[in-house]
């Protein structure tokens, strides 16, 4: 049986998705832009993104009564490969102790 999760603390979705889906004892995450769910502003700097956009899978997991300490895998999409150290530097300060795997694209 599966749970559809969705919480105002995230953008809402902009297509026929949802933010996350609840099955058993997993939570699958749709992908998150960085836009604020309170402002629907987009920041312009990649660490500002990279940071709202954690903040708003944190959102749908909390939604879900689970937490980024439970993530075990995490996808990141990047227009400029020259963005990824200064992802990788935000990224740590969410996954700061036992990490999950980490794709970039």
């Amino acid at each position: 049986m599966k749970e559809i999760i969705q919480t105002d603390a995230a953008p809402a979705v902009m297509g026929p998705y949802v933010q996350g889906i609840k099955a058993g004892n997993y939570v699958f995450v749709s992908s998150q832009l960085p836009l604020d769910p309170s402002t629907g502003l987009f920041p312009e700097d990649i660490k500002a993104q990279t940071a709202r956009s954690i903040k708003n899978v944190q959102a749908v997991l909390r939604s879900a009564g689970a937490d980024l300490n439970k993530v075990v895998k995490g996808t990141v999409f990047l227009t400029d490969i020259n963005d990824f150290a200064a992802v990788n530097e935000v990224y740590a300060t969410f996954f700061d102790k036992n990490p999950p795997s980490h794709s970039a694209v």
